[in-house]
């Protein structure tokens, strides 16, 4: 993996015409550096909070910007349809609201309890079904079949564009950040990094991480080739990806520096750390760029930033969290 130009990723262009949209919903995220955190990691470190956007979570950037393409591309559609795991979601739930678009939304059975009341309240017409995230993806192809609705998937060039948004407010407001650690879940969060890095000339790292307990997009950038793997995190269920997206694989190969595995124990310590040194509440995958950095403590470049991507933890498991010492 390198860090040189990527392929198929947005433009400068398209990332500001992507941030025009985002901030007629929301105002720009904050990124902040903590003396806590700064201590424990030894380093420079800025958080980027996206658990501060109006759902909690960086993906309501995509879903913004996928509206706006789906509006002028497709207006007369009747309704939309697809699958997640809460975050993507509810960013469909808040764009499809705000342009009174019909949602449909598939998940899991044995979803996060707070993030489907929280897609519930958005509006969105919420279906559990299969034993995980592919499985949802199956029933959510079925039912737009049927319906002739409109089948939004979780990867796609304008859902990246939205995306990195985010980076290019981190980048610019931190330009001396040497390595930038972003989660993967399905891969559109890194894939933005990576193209607001490209768009704006920047000479950082971009670190993958990836929970060993859901390891497809690990094993298939290892192995050069598409690569399916069970998923069995308990904590990091915006991870719990079961098959990669090729189109995703294809810019990571590219435009990544390296992956880090981070085990559950280590997300879970991460959350804590987080709360503690920040009073930031993250949610598994939110947490997961932390627990990297901790993981290569004593490694790391004079400055660094972690994309805490989402704050979306139920109650009760953030609760069992805090308790473990």
């Amino acid at each position: 993996m390198t860090t040189g130009a990527t392929t198929d990723v947005p433009s400068l262009e398209e990332i500001e015409a992507a941030a025009s949209i985002v901030y007629s919903a929301f105002a720009p995220t904050p990124q902040f550096r903590w003396p806590l955190l700064d201590a424990r990691l030894r380093t420079r470190c800025w958080v980027k909070h996206e658990n501060h956007t109006p759902v909690g979570a960086f993906k309501v950037r995509g879903g913004l910007v996928y509206f706006d393409w789906l509006q002028r591309t497709h207006p007369q559609t009747p309704g939309v349809v697809t699958a997640t795991r809460g975050n993507h979601g509810q960013s469909i739930g808040f764009a499809a609201q705000r342009t009174g678009t019909r949602a449909c939304v598939v998940v899991p059975h044995g979803n996060s309890l707070e993030k489907n009341a929280a897609m519930r309240a958005l509006g969105v017409e919420l279906i559990e079904a299969g034993d995980d995230f592919q499985d949802s993806i199956v029933v959510a192809d079925s039912i737009a079949a049927e319906r002739g609705w409109h089948r939004l998937p979780s990867f796609h060039p304008a859902l990246v564009a939205g995306v990195g948004t985010y980076a290019l407010e981190l980048l610019r407001a931190a330009p001396a950040v040497k390595t930038v650690y972003v989660p993967i879940g399905l891969g559109s969060g890194a894939c933005g990094v990576i193209a607001a890095r490209q768009a704006l000339g920047h000479s950082c790292d971009v670190v993958g991480v990836v929970s060993a307990s859901a390891p497809a997009y690990a094993h298939s950038l290892e192995r050069g080739t598409l690569t399916s793997a069970p998923v069995t995190t308990r904590i990091a269920d915006g991870m719990a990806c079961r098959t990669p997206v090729q189109s995703a694989l294809d810019v990571l190969a590219q435009g990544l520096a390296r992956v880090v595995t981070v085990t559950d124990d280590e997300v879970e310590a991460a959350m804590r750390h987080l709360f503690a040194d920040t009073h930031n509440v993250a949610e598994g995958a939110g947490a997961a760029a932390t627990a990297a950095a901790l993981q290569e403590r004593g490694d790391l470049a004079d400055e660094i930033a972690v994309v805490l991507c989402g704050g979306n933890v139920d109650s009760l498991v953030f609760s069992r969290v805090l308790e473990v010492r």
